[in-house]
């Protein structure tokens, strides 16, 4: 038997106000191993007594099937957020909510999936949080739209999104037919993020399946428009977003993010180790918060070491993109909800040749 084999029995079973198990996408995590089937029906948490009759039911149609010697069914509430309470929209916001829930299960779908306009997409990645890395990533995309590229960014850091904050947007993106989302716009960049959907403050309490399905959502759903790249802001770490961008996205590189310090750069090589694993390019690395130059006096400090990411690169021969200073106008731009990029000064400066570089070596 194989999971086909069974979906193809459950559409026998038609449920009470029409359709069936399958054709109402009810159906999760079956797995089949060897003469054992298990799977999970997802239902509303209001209808969940009413179709314990239909779990008994299934139960017994795979546990008569050939081949099979037992079958594990259970029913969970554990729905796409569609099913609760509407979240209150952010202050400020004046667009309408979307229909459309983020958070459902992944598409069945293998292998990289196109994304219509899109010519190129870069991954921006780090092995550790604190780094920087989504400061670099608004600020690229910021530099390379300065630069006349067309430009996406996508907030994939689902559990922490703050690309809303560092581009000064607070508006829900719209969703006239239920099924696309009409993304924002920002100092000429093209952006989403799920913190556009949430209340300020508003946590996303969701297991694995449910990112990779948000991200999948943000990646199709979205009406990016004619892009010449889009920017992925990853979450840190090695886990189920970085995975199921390489595998379900033409990935064009990706760009990693350490401090120069050697714990940064211990995870860092996780996630450059990661990339290479999955065949993933690696476009170079970036040093942020290189140096601190006092404005007062002129001093020059390097709090978190200097030179580490650019040593690193070297030996694993990598480019080497640019370090990033560290300044007070850093911080404020990010907080503030405007770029420091768009401006003048040492870190403008770094982002804007990095983004020169790009564009040259054709990556975006």
């Amino acid at each position: 038997m194989t999971e086909d084999d069974i979906r193809q029995a459950l559409r026998q079973l038609s449920l009470p106000g029409g359709g069936d198990l399958i054709s109402r996408d009810m159906v999760r995590a079956l797995a089949v191993d060897g003469g054992a089937v298990r799977f999970v029906i997802e239902v509303a948490p209001e209808a969940g007594p009413a179709m314990e009759p239909v779990r008994a039911a299934a139960q017994a149609l795979v546990e008569g099937l050939p081949g099979v010697t037992r079958a594990s069914v259970v029913l969970t509430a554990h729905g796409p957020a569609a099913r609760g309470a509407p979240a209150a929209s952010p202050a400020g916001a004046d667009a309408a909510p979307p229909t459309l829930s983020l958070g459902r299960h992944p598409d069945r779908a293998t292998g990289p999936q196109p994304i219509a306009g899109v010519d190129r997409i870069v991954a921006v990645a780090s092995g550790k949080g604190g780094v920087g890395k989504s400061t670099v990533s608004s600020n690229l995309a910021v530099a390379l739209a300065r630069h006349g590229r067309r430009v996406g960014l996508l907030d994939a850091d689902i559990y922490g999104p703050s690309q809303p904050r560092m581009m000064g947007v607070n508006k829900r993106p719209a969703s006239p037919d239920g099924k696309t989302i009409i993304p924002l716009t920002a100092y000429g960049v093209t952006l989403m993020s799920i913190g556009l959907m949430l209340a300020e403050g508003q946590s996303v309490v969701w297991r694995g399946p449910m990112l990779m399905g948000a991200l999948q959502q943000m990646l199709g759903q979205v009406q990016w428009g004619k892009l010449d790249v889009l920017i992925v802001d990853l979450p840190p770490g090695t886990g189920d977003v970085q995975l199921t961008l390489c595998q379900r996205t033409n990935l064009t590189g990706a760009i990693v993010v350490s401090t120069p310090q050697d714990v940064a750069l211990l995870d860092a090589r996780k996630a450059l180790d990661m990339f290479q694993k999955l065949k993933t390019p690696i476009l170079g690395m970036i040093e942020n918060m290189s140096t601190y130059v006092c404005p007062k006096c002129g001093h020059e400090e390097h709090i978190f070491g200097h030179g580490g990411a650019e040593a690193e690169a070297r030996e694993l021969g990598i480019p080497f993109l640019g370090a990033i200073p560290l300044t007070l106008d850093v911080r404020l731009a990010g907080d503030a909800g405007r770029p420091v990029a768009l401006g003048e000064g040492p870190a403008a400066k770094a982002y804007m040749q990095m983004a020169a570089r790009l564009v040259a070596d054709g990556i975006a």
